[in-house]
């Protein structure tokens, strides 16, 4: 979605530059022989379906060319790991560790997540689409080119993190955090609904509509100390 900003960007910017999507091609897959996760483990070319990882510990777990289609993540523990090339489609799960991890070039798709980890990880070329994802911690994170896609995120929390080149389409974002975060052509203008919980004032660098700038007309000047009387 590069199009033109005018005045509706926070910063000034001309022209948001469009996130680029993941371009995932799967070789042909062979079903997960069953078993625990494993930390430090390579899952290379697998497909995974409706497999209960609940609990269980992936730490700096390498996954590439691979599919997991209904699994279950409760409290799993995949801190440090790495999802490459790989689609995640109908996984859920509350309290996953995914801290520091990276996902590159990966798709997730109808996910319904709660407190789910992803402080200090790095998503680049990564599409979420459809699903539900309740108190996402991004704290510190890294994302570019970055697609939220038809997606409802509760209270997202951003705070330090790096946002460039990341796409808000059809996406309700209820009580976001952009405290300390810094944004770089990041696009709000196609978000379905846009509240912001705290770090109005980090809005630069991102582009939004008029009628978003309406919405949030309230807290921009309570920011600024401007008080708005009848």
């Amino acid at each position: 979605m590069g199009g033109t900003g005018g005045t509706s960007g926070i910063g000034g910017a001309a022209r948001v530059k469009a996130a680029r999507r993941p371009e995932v091609r799967l070789p042909p897959l062979e079903p997960y022989g069953g078993g625990g996760l494993e930390p430090d483990g390579d899952y290379d070319g697998l497909e995974f379906a409706q497999t209960d990882f609940a609990g269980q510990d992936g730490r700096g777990a390498r996954f590439m060319d691979c599919v997991l289609t209904g699994c279950a993540l409760d409290e799993t523990r995949l801190h440090h790991a790495r999802f490459l090339d790989s689609v995640l489609t109908g996984i859920r799960g509350v309290g996953t560790d995914l801290a520091e991890s990276t996902l590159r070039d990966v798709e997730l798709v109808d996910a319904r997540l709660g407190g789910v980890q992803l402080h200090g990880a790095v998503l680049e070329r990564v599409l979420i689409r459809g699903g539900k994802i309740d108190y996402l911690n991004l704290r510190t994170a890294r994302l570019k080119d970055v697609v939220f896609q038809g997606c409802v995120l509760v209270e997202p929390d951003f705070g330090g993190a790096r946002l460039e080149r990341v796409e808000f389409v059809d996406c309700e974002l209820k009580g976001v955090d952009l405290s300390a975060a810094t944004l770089k052509d990041v696009d709000l203008r196609g978000a379905a609904s846009l509240e912001i919980a705290r770090g109005v004032d980090r809005l630069a660098g991102a582009v939004i509509s008029p009628a978003q700038l309406m919405d949030l007309a309230a807290v921009l000047a309570a920011e600024m100390g401007i008080r708005v009387e009848g």
